[in-house]
């Protein structure tokens, strides 16, 4: 992960600490809304991600807990702005092509409704 969370640092210019919750976050979503074999078998190509799901707050639901719309009130519970989390979302997604590649994380979004509009 340190390699995602430089590149977070670097190019959206969130905080480190931010970065990686912000990480754990979107890997937990797409750990409870997308296919099961496919984000384990993602998560597998991933270095630190299973430390990073760790360490990001749980999902407490609520009104807005569920879905993208949870993710990203998570994200932004943790400091991010609103352009902040779509700019994470779309560089953890880009990181995880190179990782995984296209039709790996093609299948995950494809699967998980709504998602597509944000990477």
């Amino acid at each position: 992960m340190d390699e995602l969370i430089g590149r977070l640092v670097a190019n959206v210019g969130v905080d480190r600490t931010a970065a990686v919750t912000a990480v754990g976050i979107i890997l937990q979503f797409l750990l409870k809304e997308g296919p099961a074999d496919k984000v384990q078998a993602l998560v597998a190509k991933l270095p630190g991600a299973n430390a990073a799901i760790k360490s990001a707050p749980l999902d407490s639901g609520g009104m807005f807990g569920a879905g993208i719309m949870g993710a990203g009130t998570r994200m932004m519970a943790a400091g991010l702005s609103m352009g902040e989390v779509q700019a994470v979302t779309r560089e953890t997604m880009s990181y995880a092509r190179e990782k995984a590649g296209e039709d790996a994380v093609g299948d995950i979004v494809g699967a998980i409704p709504g998602l597509a509009q944000f990477v």
